[in-house]
């Protein structure tokens, strides 16, 4: 190894990764023992074998050396290889000098089990762990495995002997190439599985296969397909997470009274051994095999591509509904998010709220791996309906057009060995819609519930006489077939606001949900924590519970919770129609009662900089068991990013639209609302000014108008 050269491209992969898109995550790097170790790792693309050393060199900082394929051992490349401490395949010392340095503790190594780049993720047929290649299925190989355990007999054998003449050791120490026996280190050696998952798989035209096809000409397929896979790879942007698991101790396969009777009577010398070690030797090896493999696949860091993916080949129908798709792989997410994976690693997207899959799918998870299924052929469109060319889910895959051919079945190749994920999208696959929905729908209603148990139990209640009934959700069934509608009630307030109109408008037959947003129905110095984001997440979820009930779903809400409401239907087109009571359009058109004047506020803001969320106003409300008595500046902060995105969201909504306000609102300038109704992009919308004096219409004296317009307006237009 030339260690000039050796660092040196260390530092070159580094260089690469930062000019690249690629963003990656390292999990497990505290499994990496301290001794002697093979990493044994999936060989999907040539970057492993370049980015792998470099970060496994700055997690060990011990010199890590790999296996290449013989075929690279030529010219400049081979010379290369060679330098930075590559060792062919073929290599006639290659044992040898592999059992030395783990002996020795000189280097680790990384060894790829598969043998070659498995393309088409293919590597379970039949239950078995099997590679599929040019030459066909076969085997994984167990050179790792015995590799490591020829090092461990050799090491027991050696410092079994420490204490006695020179004569019994000598000669294996001269065929290994060793000074003495105090270069043998008594750390066992251990073999640590890795995973590579790259997210997401897409093999286009880029930078590099641009330059390629102009310098090379006849560029053979493999190489155009591996520059086009690994270029966009690196130049278009993909997560790639590296996943060490837990150790093997490999002297612990030794440890039988077969191998301890034969390693009493046996002699070794150099690599020679009698034929019934060698055979407890090759059985422990496939043994040792079949534990790393599972290990590595085990660790596959699972996304959204391949719940779909997967999805797809379980189900039992060629035809599903676009929709019903959404729904059965929302509800997979949120299971697997619910159980922290179900035994499953899952991809930093998975771990947050997954409501964005049935509303606006604005990560475009679920539109992106669509339309690579149409490109591809795996999906066509005939209405609203998907239909699967069920052949290039489970057809052989070229070798080497895999990537670029049929990617989807290579995603879902890549899930197959996980049983347990297997297991969960079968059963959402093979269960009926109506069954489905249904169990979603309890599901999510249960899980908010839940969450309002658990904030309400973690602070204590900011109310007079608050209990339980006030702040956790409203669910109200109502008829079969009928619409539902999302009611979200105001900024420091609770779903009890709503009540009175939820319960009219159920009597009238819609299902009613009011949803509780984070950090209210609980305490001030919980609202304090909370996040826009988190209200946003709150109200899909809303949606999403109705939209699983119900065949249309409508929006609304009152002062703050009526921003929301619209918000999201400038998002999510399948909203039916929405209406606001009383929404505010600015910060500036709320009175002092509600936040200070502007130059108090700037003086607050500028105070709270550097400091924690623990700064609060007080808060007169008519109904103390409703609403908080302290107002969180860091709240007021959200509510300002909530109206300031929303103005430019305003004439993306195409909804009908109905905006009541209260001509004496004591609490906002009803001149805001006015400047809101203007700007929506409605083509039906309707402003409705009410003779009160009160913020929240939907209670007190003109409740049962209010109630009754908006009623009216749904039954229009739902």
């Amino acid at each position: 190894m030339n260690r000039s050269a050796y660092l040196s491209t260390g530092l070159a992969v580094r260089a690469l990764s930062r000019l690249s898109k690629a963003d990656i995550a390292i999990h497990g790097q505290e499994n990496i023992p301290k001794g002697p170790t093979i990493f044994v790792v999936n060989h999907f693309t040539r970057l492993e074998t370049l980015l792998l050393p470099s970060y496994i060199l700055t997690l060990t900082e011990r010199p890590v050396r790999s296996l290449a394929a013989a075929d690279l051992f030529k010219g400049g490349v081979g010379r290369f290889l060679e330098m930075v401490g590559a060792i062919s395949t073929k290599d006639p010392q290659r044992d040898q000098f592999i059992i030395r340095t783990l002996l020795t503790g000189e280097a680790n190594w990384i060894i790829f089990p598969e043998g070659v780049m498995v393309k088409t993720k293919k590597i379970l047929h039949r239950g078995r762990y099997m590679i599929a290649d040019p030459q066909g299925l076969r085997t994984p190989h167990t050179g790792a495995a015995n590799l490591a355990l020829r090092t461990e007999l050799y090491r027991s054998y050696l410092l079994g002997r420490s204490r006695q003449s020179a004569e019994h050791y000598l000669g294996m120490l001269d065929y290994l190439d060793i000074d003495s026996l105090d270069s043998v280190r008594e750390e066992g050696t251990s073999i640590v599985p890795v995973n590579l998952t790259y997210y997401p798989i897409r093999a286009r035209e880029n930078i590099a296969s641009t330059l390629a096809s102009r310098l090379v000409d006849d560029l053979p397929e493999r190489l155009a397909e591996e520059i086009m896979t690994e270029g966009t790879m690196l130049f278009s942007g993909v997560d790639l997470d590296i996943r060490f698991g837990r150790p093997i101790a490999v002297d612990s396969y030794l440890n039988s009274p077969d191998f301890r009777r034969e390693m009493q009577t046996q002699e070794k010398g150099g690599f020679f051994m009698t034929a019934p070690l060698d055979s407890l030797m090759r059985r422990a090896a496939h043994t040792l095999m079949q534990k790393y493999m599972h290990d590595i696949y085990a660790m596959t860091t699972i996304n959204h591509e391949h719940l779909i993916a997967l999805f797809l080949r379980l189900y039992p129908f060629r035809r599903i509904r676009e929709k019903d798709l959404r729904r059965r792989v929302f509800y997979a997410a949120m299971l697997l998010g619910d159980k922290a994976g179900g035994g499953c690693f899952l991809h930093k997207s998975l771990t947050s709220d997954q409501s964005h899959l049935v509303a606006d799918d604005r990560f475009k998870k679920f539109d992106n791996f669509l339309r690579l299924a149409l490109e591809t052929g795996v999906l066509r469109r005939d209405g609203d309906v998907l239909v699967q060319d069920r052949s290039k889910l489970s057809a052989p895959l070229s070798i080497h057009r895999s990537r670029i051919e049929n990617p989807i079945e290579i995603i879902a190749n890549e899930a197959e060995p996980l049983t347990g994920l297997r297991r969960l999208l079968s059963s959402l696959a093979w269960r009926p819609d109506l069954l489905l929905r249904l169990n979603l729908a309890r599901y999510l209603l249960k899980k908010e519930m839940q969450r309002f148990r658990e904030d309400s139990a973690a602070h204590t209640p900011d109310r007079k006489a608050g209990d339980e009934l006030t702040g956790r959700p409203i669910f109200l069934p109502g008829l079969p077939g009928r619409a539902g509608v999302v009611l979200v009630h105001s900024y420091l307030a609770v779903p009890a606001e709503v009540r009175q109109l939820a319960s009219s408008l159920q009597r009238r037959g819609l299902w009613v949900y009011a949803p509780r947003l984070p950090g209210h129905g609980t305490s001030p110095e919980d609202l304090a924590r909370r996040t826009l984001t988190e209200w946003l997440e709150s109200v899909e979820r809303a949606y999403a519970l109705l939209s699983v009930l119900c065949p249309r779903v409508a929006m609304g809400g009152i002062s703050v919770g009526a921003n929301l409401a619209l918000d999201l239907a400038s998002r999510v087109k399948d909203v039916a129609a929405v209406f606001a009571v009383c929404p505010p359009f600015r910060l500036h058109d709320f009175s002092a009662r509600f936040m200070p004047a502007v130059d108090v506020w700037e003086r607050l803001l500028q105070r709270m900089k550097g400091e924690g969320h623990d700064k609060f106003l007080p808060f007169s409300s008519d109904n103390p068991l409703i609403n908080y008595s302290r107002n969180p500046v860091s709240g007021i902060r959200e509510v300002g990013r909530l109206l300031a995105g929303l103005e430019e969201k305003l004439p993306e909504i195409s909804q009908p639209a109905l905006i009541i306000q209260a001509d004496g609102d004591p609490v906002i300038d009803a001149q805001g609302s006015q400047l809101l109704y203007s700007l929506l992009g409605s083509r039906r919308k309707e402003y409705s000014l009410i003779h009160a004096k009160r913020h929240i219409l939907v209670q007190g004296e003109e409740a049962k108008r209010i109630h009754r317009q908006i009623f009216l307006f749904l039954r229009e237009t739902i």
